[in-house]
């Protein structure tokens, strides 16, 4: 089949196999694969309106045993650097998002093995009984393995147990590239890519709404690329527990693997075949924090119909180099630049009316 074939299929929802994923990926033009995205997600979603959510990630803990070498965030256990809030300062942090409109709180860090599920669900009850208007989007698979390691529990029952707690969302952090090659040089000591998808299995089966992330520069080949692609696609058909899926560079100028960046058409091309390749998850979201504003209103001409959040505040990136920043009205700006119309929505992808636009 040819390339144009192999576009118009994917364009109008026609599955991909791996073989055409890689073919399109390294052979198409740039213009016509973005054709093609930007068509499939008008197909999807034929209105002007590209959605965003006002949400803050706070970072309660750099201590991590982890040691992940694309990772500048982490402390090693014991470290002089290391730190963990208190509950109390976590909600200060809540409180602070939650007055200037927030309504998803990403509660991440690294995986401690000092702080056992109690922890946690305390400090869940306490945001979900003070801010109940606030949707509790957090922790990561990583931490959900760390917190099943160290209770000697299921991970099932660590789930049940933060979702009791108030935990309604589990993020796709993590995933960086599920290809056991690439985690034995990157991440050695987390979790395999079977158990990453193992812990969102069964996320998805407590009724627990997941996102899928993509970390892509580091050390994977453009197969590698689609193989993970593949990996979330086939979880994906079986439970339908994704409503996102979130590709985002690796940033490498503070970190122990060093490396190079990604460029911006490379990024481009990364969010194009997602669209294409990913024909059963609902969104693709514009990943802005590491390639800048300007890149991430581009995305929504590749196959973006989300522009994500606002991301009050953040570490993680930050410390790998990154110093991009948005508010609400600089991603309401971006949007209507770019043609589309901004509106607000919560981690279901429910439009939130009642919530104004920033620069109403």
């Amino acid at each position: 089949m040819s390339l144009t074939s192999l576009l118009e299929k994917a364009a109008t929802g026609g599955r991909l196999t791996f073989e055409e994923g890689v073919r399109i990926y390294k052979e198409a033009d740039l213009h016509e694969l973005g054709a093609a995205a930007h068509a499939r997600r008008m197909q999807l979603y034929p209105t002007n309106i590209v959605t965003y959510v006002i949400d803050t990630t706070i970072n309660y803990t750099n201590v991590c045993n982890v040691h992940c070498t694309f990772c500048a965030f982490f402390r090693p256990e014991k470290h002089k650097e290391g730190y963990t809030m208190s509950h109390d300062q976590v909600l200060e942090r809540v409180k602070y998002a939650a007055d200037q409109g927030a309504t998803q709180i990403m509660i991440q860090g690294g995986v401690n093995p000092e702080l056992g599920i109690d922890w946690f669900e305390e400090l869940f009850r306490r945001v979900a009984r003070e801010y109940p208007n606030v949707d509790i989007h957090s922790l990561s698979v990583s931490e959900v393995a760390g917190l099943a390691k160290i209770e000697e529990l299921p991970a099932r029952e660590v789930l049940a147990r933060l979702k009791a707690s108030g935990m309604k969302s589990l993020p796709g952090a993590g995933a960086e590239i599920l290809v056991e090659r690439v985690r034995k040089r990157i991440s050695a000591r987390k979790v395999k890519p079977d158990d990453w998808i193992g812990v969102m299995r069964e996320a998805q089966l407590l009724g627990m709404p997941t996102t899928a992330t993509m970390m892509f520069g580091s050390i994977e080949t453009d197969e590698e690329r689609i193989e993970h692609m593949d990996v979330v696609r086939r979880l994906q058909d079986e439970t339908g527990g994704f409503t996102a899926f979130i590709p985002w560079y690796y940033v490498p100028w503070k970190t122990p693997l060093r490396g190079r960046e990604a460029t911006g058409l490379e990024y481009l091309r990364v969010l194009a075949v997602s669209r294409l390749y990913l024909d059963n998850v609902p969104h693709l979201q514009a990943s802005w924090l590491t390639p800048g504003l300007k890149m991430g209103q581009l995305a929504l001409f590749y196959g973006c119909d989300d522009m994500g959040g606002t991301i009050i505040e953040e570490q993680v990136v930050h410390d790998a180099g990154s110093t991009n920043a948005a508010t609400r009205r600089d991603l309401e700006t971006i949007v209507r630049e770019a043609g589309f119309e901004p509106v607000i929505r919560d981690t279901y992808w429910n439009l939130r009316s009642d919530v104004a636009l920033a620069t109403a």
